[in-house]
């Protein structure tokens, strides 16, 4: 079910939010969507960037709405929602139970969101699961493009 801004307050405390850009999609995010839903003992919301956010780092492959509605189809997923805003924003909204990360942050997330987190009583919770990089995946692709 994808979500309206409007409506996450209804799960505060109730969901652990994991969120990131998708584009694209990987294994590797499969994988930590599966490990956090098997892990935690609450239904999982996926924050996903929007276009605006995500064309700070490249051109999107996939519009906002296409990569929510494939999130959203995927079972380890209960909720979605498309981030218009910022992560601070989403996290003072919500506040889930949990916030869920790759090891990969362990030590790196934004002095902001620990400190949002910490204030509002929300678990960070990081999971071993980086098994590649959607950056990864584009670069390697775009260089192989140009070498053709």
């Amino acid at each position: 079910m994808i979500l309206e801004f409007d409506r996450l307050q209804e799960y505060r405390g109730r969901v652990a939010m994991v969120d990131g850009a998708f584009d694209p999609l990987h294994r590797g995010h499969v994988e930590y969507f599966k490990a956090a839903a098997e892990r935690l003992d609450v239904p999982l919301l996926c924050n996903v960037a929007s276009d605006r956010y995500v064309r700070t780092k490249h051109a999107p492959l996939l519009p906002e709405d296409q990569r929510a509605a494939v999130v959203d189809a995927i079972r380890f997923i209960t909720y979605t929602h498309i981030n218009q805003f910022d992560t601070e924003t989403i996290l003072r909204e919500l506040r889930p139970k949990y916030y869920v990360k790759g090891r990969d942050w362990d030590g790196r997330l934004p002095a902001d969101q620990v400190a949002i987190c910490r204030e509002h009583g929300i678990e960070v919770v990081y999971l071993d699961t980086v098994l590649d990089s959607s950056s990864r995946i584009l670069r390697d692709f775009c260089e192989h493009q140009n070498r053709r």
